[in-house]
């Protein structure tokens, strides 16, 4: 179901009441009930820092347009990256080049609503 709306910001839950530990994302799509998020880094070396903060917590508010909403982040699949690497790359082709330019394998987030 991609091309699917964006998604602004995620949080981790327990900073989400101090107002700390946000992180902009530049992409979000939608798979099903699961936001789709891309861990490019810009086809950086790294992983960027907020996919780190999912994977050391995946309970997350995740803010789409005006509203926000709790939900839990985890990596694809190997067969769902699969099957969701050529969506992701056709609605936005950059990420073809981003996944040519680093050894790492970027992961795809998959965020369910949780509330």
């Amino acid at each position: 179901m991609l091309p699917g709306p964006l998604a602004r910001r995620v949080e981790r839950a327990q900073e989400a009441a101090a107002e700390r530990g946000e992180g902009v994302l530049d992409d979000g799509e939608t798979d099903g009930a699961a936001y789709v998020l891309t861990a490019s880094n810009a086809g950086a070396d790294r992983h960027p820092a907020w996919y780190l903060n999912l994977v050391s917590d995946p309970a997350v508010i995740l803010q789409v347009g005006a509203g926000s909403f709790p939900a839990t982040a985890r990596r694809a699949t190997p067969a769902e990256a699969d099957r969701l690497w050529p969506v992701v790359v056709a609605a936005m082709p950059s990420y073809a080049a981003y996944r040519a330019a680093t050894a790492r394998e970027i992961p795809l987030v998959l965020v369910t609503r949780t509330g």
